[in-house]
């Protein structure tokens, strides 16, 4: 199974204030246990939602919102994509790591879709363009 972590934006992601040699070396040594355990596949922090946008989508129509958004407590500041065997097994390495802000946070945990999980939904022409694609994507990150 895979999981998303999402970790909590706070006023001082989202004004853009870099983490602590500290935490940097906190996060550094963690990721080094997740990815010898196997469990890490990515994870990368996110800049702060004012370098960023939003498409809204209302029928055909779509409109861009350019950041900051307001909401700091809806947004996320970065994540890791995990494979774990269960939901309580992913709960055990987030407990695990550093917090991730100054103060009081939430990190949240979602598990992935995986093809199997659309049922007969997803034909097997759309299981081999699905595959086909994800190849053409690791291509792309390892030119």
């Amino acid at each position: 199974m895979r999981f998303m972590i999402l970790i909590k934006a706070d006023k001082n992601t989202e004004a853009g204030v870099m983490p602590s040699e500290k935490l940097l070396t906190e996060m550094g040594k963690f990721n080094e246990e997740l990815v010898k355990a196997g469990v890490m596949l990515a994870g990368e922090g996110l800049h702060p939602s004012s370098k960023g946008a939003r498409v809204r989508f209302s029928g055909a129509q779509r409109t861009v919102i350019d950041g900051p958004f307001a909401e700091t407590k809806e947004l996320i500041a970065g994540f890791w994509l995990w494979q774990c065997k269960s939901l309580d097994e992913a709960i055990e390495w987030v407990k695990r790591c550093p917090n991730p802000v100054e103060g009081d946070t939430e990190i949240e945990i979602r598990q992935v879709f995986e093809m199997e999980d659309f049922g007969p939904a997803l034909t097997p022409e759309l299981r081999e363009q699905e595959q086909r694609l994800r190849a053409q994507a690791a291509d792309n990150r390892n030119p």
